[in-house]
């Protein structure tokens, strides 16, 4: 089984924290879903027959898409691509372009998940972030897609500038108002290049609060627990039969095609990604021609692909898989450098499988960085 991932570089405007490739400008949207498409056909026999699992539009901003050009995109993957009876199609939408007639539009469409970009539900929240949509749009778009669509995710993002574990309780229980079955939350995190870090720099806004992040997680494990979700990654809690089969089969190392400018692509042996530039994107796959730089793994980058994405999640780190994937000598190191996080409680080994305790998932990046920082040839 494998996936595609399709990456719609378009928004109505920049949120302050996102470095994510995307452009503002929609001149040139006509041109590059038609690129999609010529790219989708151009890679058929890179994933060797697999039969595809998920298709998902990612971005940027995907639901700016009109349902005609959603519609070409899937249908240029059943045409070129062997597709699961019933695939997990996923759209990412924000809640401004989430009117009644778009939901139902969606309805009626292949698309069957919803991935919505609420954040917060504060309007100060949304304001310093530069989001596109305000509180009352996020509540009105949950209140209209949870009557078309079962299967729907929304984002939480915690850790904010003078939010308050107060106003974050708040956000939490506001999204359990709708009955969602599944939640992907992240910590606001200041990457280089952005408007946010400039922000910072110049002290327009706060510095994030690193141990206010931390406790706020921990609130959000505690009240989603609470409510029959199931913590199975870090960012993700689904409740029974709603985990994300895309995000799963990236944390289970499966393949996956990554289509679009920016897009990333993985088949377990060798890595691949698109030119991060609208223009050159679309000049080379006009001439045919793949705009894809590609790194062959070693034993080694392999070995850390599979520390990085099980150790966030509730499957863990198999040490009979380590052993039967990458040999002896890899599996003596990772007990070596995991001795001192077990002594510590943060890592725990039960039933051969090593796992991070409660209050080692937190710092999951951190430990999987000190696990896989080696060199073996």
């Amino acid at each position: 089984m494998a996936g595609i991932y399709i990456h719609i570089p378009f928004c109505k405007q920049a949120c302050y924290y996102c470095d994510f490739h995307f452009s503002t400008s929609l001149k040139k949207k006509n041109i590059l879903v038609d690129s999609l498409i010529k790219e989708i056909q151009l890679r058929k026999n890179e994933l060797n027959n697999e039969q595809i699992e998920t298709i998902y539009f990612g971005g940027g901003t995907p639901s700016l898409l009109s349902q005609q050009e959603i519609d070409s995109i899937i249908n240029a993957v059943y045409e070129y691509y062997s597709v699961n009876r019933n695939p997990e199609i996923t759209l990412e939408a924000n809640p401004d372009d989430l009117t009644q007639s778009k939901i139902v539009e969606l309805s009626r469409s292949k698309v069957n998940r919803l991935s919505i970009g609420i954040q917060s539900f504060i309007d100060r929240d949304l304001q310093l972030m530069n989001r596109a949509h305000n509180s009352e749009e996020a509540k009105k778009s949950l209140d209209i897609a949870t009557q078309f669509f079962e299967n729907i995710s929304l984002d939480l993002i915690y850790g904010i500038p003078n939010s308050s574990n107060e106003d974050w309780r708040y956000n939490i229980e506001t999204a359990l108002l709708f009955n969602i079955p599944h939640v992907s939350s992240y910590a606001l995190t200041v990457e280089p290049k952005t408007a946010l870090e400039t922000f910072i720099k110049k002290k327009v806004i706060s510095e994030i609060d690193e141990e206010q992040a931390q406790e706020q997680f921990y609130i959000l494990v505690a009240a989603l627990n609470k409510a029959d979700f199931e913590h199975y990654e870090l960012s993700n809690f689904g409740k029974k039969g709603f985990f994300s089969k895309n995000n799963s089969a990236y944390w289970q190392g499966k393949s996956y095609l990554g289509i679009g400018p920016s897009a990333h692509s993985y088949n377990g042996k060798q890595r691949g990604w698109n030119v991060r530039n609208n223009t050159k994107y679309i000049k080379a796959i006009q001439e045919n021609q793949l705009p894809i730089e590609r790194e062959m793994l070693s034993i080694t980058d392999q070995y850390n692909e599979y520390i990085m994405t099980r150790i966030r999640t509730k499957w863990g780190i198999s040490l009979i898989e380590v052993q039967e994937k990458f040999g002896e000598l890899f599996l003596t190191y990772l007990k070596n450098q995991a001795e001192k996080y077990i002594s510590q409680q943060f890592l725990y080994v039960e039933k051969g499988v090593l796992r991070t305790t409660k209050k080692g998932l937190f710092l999951a990046d951190g430990i999987a960085s000190d696990l896989f920082k080696i060199n073996i040839h």
